[in-house]
C-alpha cells in the first residue's frame, strides 16, 4: 500500500466500480422487463385481433389444403445423356 494514499482513496475506486456495475445491472433489468411487458401487450392485442379475424372468416368456405399438381417435362435424348454423365460424375466424387 502506497504511503501517500489514504485508505478511503484505496477503497473509493472499487466502491465506485461496484456501484456502477449495480446501476448498469438494474437499468438492464428494468429495460428487459419493460420490453417483456410491451411484447406481452402486443401479443395480447394480436391474439384478440386473431380471434376477431377467425370469427369474421368463419363465413368463408374452407380452402383446400392440397398443393399444385406435379409437373413433368420430357427430356430430349441429348439432355438425358448429359444428365447421366452428371450423375456419373457425382457418384465418382467429382463436382
Amino acid at each position: 500500500m502506497p504511503a501517500h494514499v489514504s485508505t478511503l482513496q484505496l477503497l473509493g475506486v472499487p466502491a465506485l466500480v461496484l456501484v456502477t456495475a449495480v446501476c448498469i445491472g438494474c437499468v438492464g433489468r428494468a429495460l428487459r422487463r419493460r420490453r417483456f411487458e410491451e411484447a406481452a401487450q402486443r401479443y395480447a392485442r394480436s391474439e384478440g385481433a386473431a380471434r376477431r379475424h377467425r370469427e369474421v372468416l368463419r363465413a368463408l368456405p374452407q380452402q383446400s389444403q392440397s398443393g399444385p399438381d406435379l409437373e413433368s417435362v420430357e427430356l430430349t435424348p441429348a439432355e438425358r445423356d448429359a444428365f447421366a454423365v452428371l450423375m456419373r460424375q457425382f457418384r465418382e466424387g467429382r463436382s
